[in-house]
């Protein structure tokens, strides 16, 4: 659990029931002074925890409804360029690196069937790209989660 006590884990399950709580809130439902939580956010904060502070949006709303996941294969070589390449494309919004026989899933947004095909030939153009194979996301089932994952490590402490 990398060094995280029964305090540490309250303090993730309260920020992952409420990401905007405030830290006077925070001290207050755990019991804890303002200090102490800001200590502890700071330590938690330098342990590499938090991922990121960027908000999620609705690619939706900014106009981009069509989600999918483009699965590429590169030469092994090539990959930092061709990920340094992937990422100035705006319309990617994702991407991990996998093992076996796919090298780098992207999730993409785009407005339309046709922006979804230039965003896909624009990644094909990347020197090293060899292929992709593209899915369109039908609806997301199960967001992004870590509540589960808290409450089974604090359940372990």
């Amino acid at each position: 659990m990398a060094g995280l006590d029964r305090i540490d884990l309250e303090l993730l399950a309260a920020l992952s029931d409420d990401p905007r709580v405030t830290i006077v809130a925070l001290a207050e439902n755990l019991g804890l002074s303002r200090n102490t939580i800001q200590a502890r956010m700071a330590r938690l904060e330098q342990t590499g925890i938090f991922q990121s502070y960027e908000r999620s949006f609705s690619t939706d709303v900014l106009g981009f409804p069509l989600q999918a996941f483009v699965s590429i294969g590169v030469r092994q070589t090539e990959l930092p360029r061709i990920i340094t390449e992937l990422a100035r494309i705006p319309e990617v919004v994702q991407a991990h690196g996998l093992s076996g026989s796919i090298d780098l899933l992207a999730r993409v947004a785009c407005r339309d069937a046709r922006h979804l095909f230039d965003t896909d030939a624009r990644i094909l153009s990347i020197e090293g790209v060899e292929r992709t194979e593209t899915s369109l996301a039908m609806g997301e089932v199960i967001p992004f989660r870590v509540a589960g994952l808290i409450g089974l490590a604090r359940r372990e402490s």
